[in-house]
């Protein structure tokens, strides 16, 4: 059959050196030059010594760009590096790398992290001047303007190995348990806490740190509006206490939390009448419906539980808003006593929006409906944790905790690229903007092409018949519209 002899007479030889492969080196390489993020890693991090020491910032940055592209481990990020020896003729060897993580200790972190920042206020002035403006995220079809979202989560990173602080996890695994805060308008990895394996899933002294790095990072004007979501497995008495401290003369901070049910919530949500249960909705609107077991569509229900429970001690302003659902089968086991009489799920949320003037500027922000909506955005940050770990989280590379705590740093870094390439370069392509990283590896980053020169250019040529290949054409030219820092 003609079909099976499509390898008559073909030849496969390694003979050409002016292959790229994983061409999309050049786009994350050009945002980190052009945001000014590599020369300030270059000015904060150890410089080098003896004959031909290399520029830490330069491998820092080099690194961050092979996480994006899938390595998972300095040696894979060095071999990645023989795909770009024709654009960047020293390429950053393993052993360059790994002293480059040995020197952040806690002070050049910190330096780092200063320099992130600085370098985040830059890539937002950007935002704020491309069509479209800064990205304002959107609840049930109401866009909160001028509110920045920040999501914070814990997630498990497994290992088989002993390595420095691996414990057993809440959840029957080993491994560590870092914390990381996400912006939720953005996308960006603000901040991520390395944290053993048996670190409370609520430990308030992590939350603090994590909030306080996070709001560092932020490039918030003044009298900014920010907005945090934590899910119910961080709730504790000191984390909603230190919330409410976070609002400033200069900063209004609204909070929206899980809250774990006990008997005297239970004893409140009894007391509730029929007639205050209103349905749910949906991130576009419309009323969230389920079909029920016997094909019947069941809606979600939400009331107001404040007024029936006690508040005495928590925060001032304090809300209670209680969503009950028709259980699941998985869920059964989970049912306690009430729950199983009455033949829902139950479900608290707490907040410091007031139900009266909602979040400013937002219809309708204050009902019971949109809290318990702007609540369930908050599994998104569910998406951003895949991704990370996706993006280097997923597998940390060493025993040593410094080590690995420095490769989480370069995690966030490879982060960063990601989501300023996507946000600068890529918000006319939602396809390939919201992309999953494995997604976008394939369609643009791992892109291959030929280099050649002539007249002192070098051009990189790209297969004209890729689909992507007018997206990468163009992301290219807009690197070089961004304003170079120097």
């Amino acid at each position: 059959m003609k079909a099976t002899r499509w390898d008559q007479r073909l030849d496969v030889r390694a003979d050409d050196d002016n292959l790229i492969g994983h061409a999309g080196i050049v786009l994350l390489r050009r945002v980190a030059d052009r945001t000014g993020l590599t020369l300030a890693l270059s000015a904060v991090l150890p410089k080098g010594s003896g004959p031909g020491w290399r520029d830490r910032g330069v491998a820092l940055v080099q690194l961050a760009c092979a996480i994006v592209l899938g390595a998972t481990n300095i040696l894979e990020a060095e071999q990645l590096q023989d795909h770009w020896r024709r654009l960047f003729p020293r390429p950053v060897s393993d052993s360059t790398l790994r002293r480059t993580l040995e020197a952040i200790d806690t002070p050049v972190a910190a330096r780092v992290e200063r320099a992130r920042a600085a370098i985040r206020r830059v890539v937002w002035t950007l935002l704020a001047l491309r069509p479209g403006g800064f990205p304002w995220i959107s609840v049930c079809g109401r866009e909160l303007a001028g509110w920045y979202v920040l999501d914070l989560d814990a997630t498990i990173v497994t290992c088989t190995s002993r390595k420095e602080g691996a414990a057993g996890t809440f959840k029957g695994s080993f491994g560590h348990m870092p914390l990381g805060a996400w912006v939720a308008n953005t996308r960006e990895c603000v901040a991520m806490l390395l944290r053993p394996g048996n670190a409370a899933p609520n430990d308030v002294a992590d939350h603090k740190s994590v909030l306080a790095a996070a709001l560092r990072q932020l490039p918030l004007p003044l009298w900014s509006k920010l907005l945090i979501r934590i899910d119910g497995a961080a709730f504790s008495h000191d984390v909603l206490d230190h919330l409410q401290t976070l609002t400033t003369s200069r900063r209004r901070v609204r909070w929206v939390t899980g809250w774990a049910i006990n008997e005297t919530d239970e004893r409140a949500i009894a007391l509730l009448p029929e007639k205050v249960w209103t349905a749910t909705l949906r991130q576009d609107g419309e009323v969230h419906e389920i079909k029920g077991p016997d094909g019947e569509w069941l809606t979600y229900q939400v009331a107001e539980l404040t007024g029936l429970r006690d508040l005495t001690g928590w925060p001032a302003g304090m809300r209670l808003i209680v969503r009950r659902v028709k259980p699941s089968r998985r869920d059964a086991k989970k049912l306690t006593a009430f729950e199983k009489r009455t033949g829902w799920r139950y479900q608290i949320v707490a907040t410091n929006i007031p139900s009266h003037h909602g979040l400013s500027g937002v219809p309708a922000s204050g009902q019971v409906w949109f809290v318990d909506a702007l609540y369930r955005d908050h599994a998104e940050v569910e998406d951003r944790v895949k991704a990370i770990k996706r993006v280097g989280l997923g597998l940390l590379p060493s025993k040593s905790w410094q080590l690995n705590a420095a490769w989480v740093l370069a995690t966030t870094l490879a982060a960063d690229l990601d989501a300023w390439t996507r946000l600068l370069l890529l918000h006319d392509e939602p396809e390939l903007a919201k992309a999953e990283p494995q997604t976008l590896r394939m369609k643009l980053y791992h892109l291959p092409t030929r280099l050649t020169a002539h007249a002192r250019r070098r051009t990189l040529h790209l297969d004209r018949t890729w689909p992507w290949t007018a997206a990468f054409t163009a992301a290219w030219q807009r690197t070089a519209d961004l304003p170079a820092r120097t």
